[in-house]
């Protein structure tokens, strides 16, 4: 995976570590061997000994000492990173965020399909999706956070993607506003409007709008996949879109990050969700996920894992994926 650094923008497929000298030739020896470490993980053959350094030195390290990058993922889009955050560590570190999810997608969108990304964070999936939909296809990436907002622009500006309508939105099942709050920048996927006691890094409240609102009717039309990533709030996304699913093509999908503690903190039941689809002519089937670190080089050295019908209740957080194919497997 090559890196740029941020400052120079040179390409090449050094790390990016960048050495410092700083506590004297020891510590840039383990920048050195730290560099060594990331270039082995990302585009080492094989798996040996890659989740133990990913897991005990590299993840730590790369959070606690964070890298500011411009990196190329596996799939060859741009993104500015910096390691802090876990979404942008790993792709600094891997190459790749949800490599299943990652995978499903690169075999679902073709060249003037629709996708719309409600909870886009930095624009991993829409940078993706813009770049298998191609100029002809549409992507709405909507994300509430300001700060996230203008990192997502940037990356799609890096990439030169002129299909990709960027919104800093809220999304509900009716007009309001709501306050996001934020426990550490450590993970900013975490913005999420479920009720926190602990101490908040930071907030912001933003406007909200049901999905159908924020959409023209061709981006509803032409919607091939809807991903929905909200942090506990999808009870309410999923509502606000169920005036819409109608209108939507036969053969669209609709993937769904589902939290079923956090739902219910707001008030809401991961079965009430599953009704509105299901009653709607879609099948529901889990999709693997696994954010853990040592994860990763297994789940990238092998083919992503296809999508399974769901049994049984959802009692953890889980990625459901919501088509009207009936079968035991996603194709």
């Amino acid at each position: 995976m090559p890196v740029r650094r941020d400052h120079h923008h040179a390409h090449g497929n050094g790390s990016a570590l960048t050495p410092s000298t700083r506590g004297g030739p020891s510590a840039a020896v383990a920048e050195a061997l730290a560099g060594l470490a990331v270039r082995y993980v990302r585009n080492g053959p094989g798996t040996l000994g890659k989740a133990a350094l990913a897991t005990r030195w590299l993840n730590p390290r790369l959070r606690e000492q964070p890298r500011r990058a411009v990196v190329e993922a596996r799939t060859g889009e741009l993104f500015a990173v910096d390691t802090q955050d876990l979404i942008q560590r790993y792709l600094y570190l891997f190459g790749a965020w949800e490599p299943h999810l990652t995978g499903w997608l690169r075999r679902r969108l073709r060249p003037g399909d629709g996708f719309v990304d409600v909870g886009a964070n930095i624009g991993v999936f829409s940078v993706l999706a813009a770049r298998l939909v191609g100029a002809q296809g549409r992507v709405v990436a909507i994300e509430a956070s300001p700060d996230l907002h203008r990192r997502l622009v940037r990356n799609v500006r890096l990439n030169d993607l002129g299909n990709v309508r960027a919104l800093n939105a809220a999304v509900s099942d009716r007009a309001r506003t709501l306050t996001f709050a934020l426990a550490s920048s450590r993970n900013t996927g975490a913005n999420s409007i479920v009720p926190y006691d602990g101490p908040v890094e930071s907030s912001f409240r933003a406007r909200a709008r049901p999905l159908p609102e924020l959409l023209d009717a061709a981006e509803i039309a032409t919607a091939r996949v809807i991903k929905i990533d909200v942090e506990g709030a999808e009870g309410s996304v999923v509502r606000g879109l169920a005036p819409a699913l109608g209108a939507l093509r036969p053969d669209a999908e609709i993937t769904v990050e589902v939290s079923p503690e956090r739902m219910t903190r707001l008030g809401d039941r991961v079965d009430d969700l599953l009704a509105v689809l299901r009653d709607a002519g879609f099948h529901v089937y889990r999709l693997a996920n696994d954010y853990a670190p040592g994860s990763y080089p297994p789940a990238l050295r092998g083919a992503p894992r296809p999508p399974v019908r769901l049994r049984g209740p959802v009692t953890e957080e889980s990625d459901l994926i919501f088509s009207r194919v009936d079968a035991e497997r996603l194709p």
